[in-house]
């Protein structure tokens, strides 16, 4: 099996411009990656640049002690690897930073051999293209800022949703390993503790059928990874999940659940942008997209 190797504390900073340099990003380092992520608007808090530094790596390119752009790798079970949080701060933009770190984290995950994969907006998955990325499938953003209207929120009875115990997780690392396509035990733990009121189980006839976690966000709680049977059983897990939380959400929703976005859309989500999931040099897909009914999030699969 594969390895992944973080990179050495400094990076050569051949190929960027004069002045730059390039190293690994580290724990003291989080309060300028939360700066650079909200100055994009996006809902990363520093829990989840701890991810990235705990389970992965990240690179910083420097102007001085400033660091003015990011990239992040996140490998799964030694068999393929994200790549997300490529951020440029605005003065710093268009002049090659954005590609400089894509191609260097391309090239060490193809290095220790492992599949870069990357979830893209369409403005990117132009650049993404030219490096060798493919369309493996797409997903929307929905978002919700309020209610619009709850009474559909009826689920089938013969589903039973719960809340999550700890006897439950030998389950749910089996079944998410077999729906996303590796283990990723360490990151729903985590997920599980950051939000309780969604980490959840579904069972039919004591059998489990499915769960959801979630995560609190600068700007909204995102819901997933979100993985099921069949849409009853993912229907029911939201409708428990979003009857104890607090708009606004965002949920990242493959396209071919187009009956569980119907539901969506009447409970008052909107479609925020689309979104396609690219893997380096290969099309066919590592994770089982019938089963999987929302990602964790672009920035981690």
């Amino acid at each position: 099996m594969a390895r992944f190797e973080k990179p050495a504390g400094e990076v050569s900073a051949a190929g960027l411009p004069d002045g730059l340099s390039a190293r690994r990003l580290r724990q003291k380092d989080i309060d300028q990656a939360v700066l650079l992520s909200q100055e994009a608007g996006w809902n990363q808090i520093p829990a989840d640049w701890r991810i990235f530094l705990e389970l992965g790596s990240a690179i910083a390119v420097l102007d001085g002690d400033r660091i003015v752009a990011t990239a992040a790798m996140l490998p799964y079970g030694g068999r393929f690897a994200w790549i997300s949080m490529v951020l440029v701060t605005a003065a710093y933009r268009r002049r090659g930073l954005a590609s400089w770190l894509l191609r260097y984290c391309v090239s060490q995950l193809v290095r220790d051999g492992v599949v870069p994969i990357l979830d893209a907006t369409p403005a990117g998955r132009e650049v993404y293209l030219r490096l060798g990325f493919r369309d493996a499938w797409t997903m929307h953003r929905l978002v919700l800022e309020q209610w619009q209207d709850r009474s559909v929120f009826d689920g089938p009875r013969d589903v039973a949703v719960r809340r999550l115990k700890r006897s439950d997780w030998p389950a749910i690392i089996a079944y998410d390993g077999a729906v996303f396509g590796a283990e990723r035990e360490r990151l729903l733990r985590g997920l599980a503790r950051r939000l309780p009121q969604a980490a959840l189980v579904a069972e039919r006839a004591g059998r489990m059928t499915g769960f959801l976690l979630g995560r609190d966000g600068r700007r909204m709680t995102q819901i997933g990874p979100l993985c099921a049977d069949d849409v009853a059983v993912a229907r029911a897990l939201l409708a428990h999940a979003l009857g104890d939380l607090a708009p606004p959400f965002t949920i990242d929703l493959p396209d071919r659940h187009d009956a569980l976005r119907g539901w969506l859309s009447e409970l008052g989500f909107r479609a925020e942008r689309p979104l396609t999931r690219m893997i380096h040099r290969r099309r066919a897909a590592f994770d089982d997209t019938t089963r999987l009914f929302a990602i964790a999030g672009p920035e981690l699969g």
